[in-house]
């Protein structure tokens, strides 16, 4: 995976699984350090583009119907004997179902375990940039980010959840120590991500916890939503373990259960 950092921004938009002609339904720029939540439509496919070198984005997902329903990274990365997630992975609900598929990610590796930065980490790497003194210059933590977005839906402190890390990489030194690798993720680099529910998705582009910076200078992530072609029986995601096989039947099975008038609704792609 590591060759694809060489890659040109043509080679990295070439890998994508939408149309070079198809237009997005909506864009949306988040800048470094800022924050943002939506409920993103079963068919649609969420496009992350990383706009500076070791970008961060921190995301959660909830079943947008029953946010009792919720990412579970254990599960994620058990059933698919992984420690990180990449272009065939799958995340998983912690009803056995999938919220989104990965299938598209030019940078090959997007942390799984670590978590996010806090408010007391931030002000002791960086320094204290308040939003009295600095209004929208302040320095945000991932943790408060995803909070902030969270009550916006309902959803508070017991619901946050181990969360992924897009476009960072995590690996394990000789000694065991959890290393982040900086500029793992070039500018340009993408993370495509098909939704298999209508899920709410929490995002914040805060610092990785692991980031040793000193400077406070988080990378902006565009987003851009486009329409999902209906899915394969020969779907990299749904055939890259016999486990994806099981849970992509039981997502459809969910929706084919409920009345015709929610399923018509939960196929109209948009946000």
């Amino acid at each position: 995976m590591s060759s694809r950092s060489s890659l040109t921004t043509a080679e990295k938009a070439a890998l994508s699984i939408i149309p070079a002609d198809q237009n997005p339904l909506w864009e949306d720029l988040l800048p470094g350090g800022f924050h943002w939540s939506a409920r993103i439509r079963r068919g649609t496919v969420l496009r992350l583009t990383a706009q500076a070198t070791s970008a961060n984005l921190a995301a959660l997902f909830f079943n947008a119907e029953e946010k009792l329903e919720r990412y579970n990274a254990p599960d994620t990365l058990k059933a698919q004997h992984t420690a990180f997630l990449t272009r065939g992975h799958v995340c998983y609900s912690d009803m056995g179902r999938i919220l989104c598929s990965v299938v598209t990610d030019t940078a090959g590796w997007n942390d799984a375990f670590c978590g996010v930065s806090d408010a007391e980490q931030i002000k002791t790497q960086y320094g204290l940039r308040d939003f009295g003194a600095a209004r929208n210059g302040m320095y945000r933590s991932g943790r408060e980010g995803l909070l902030i977005e969270m009550g916006k839906w309902g959803l508070g402190k017991r619901d946050l959840v181990t969360n992924v890390n897009f476009f960072s990489k995590v690996s394990a030194d000789d000694a065991g120590k959890l290393v982040w690798n900086a500029e793992h993720t070039q500018a340009g680099d993408i993370v495509e991500l098909r939704f298999e529910m209508d899920t709410l998705v929490i995002l914040s582009a805060a610092p990785h916890p692991l980031d040793p910076a000193t400077t406070y200078d988080p990378a902006a992530i565009l987003l851009s939503a486009f329409t999902a072609a209906p899915v394969a029986a020969d779907d990299v995601c749904r055939t890259s373990c016999e486990q994806n096989g099981r849970g992509f039947q039981n997502t459809e099975r969910y929706f084919a259960a409920m009345p015709s008038s929610v399923l018509h609704s939960s196929n109209q792609a948009g946000a």
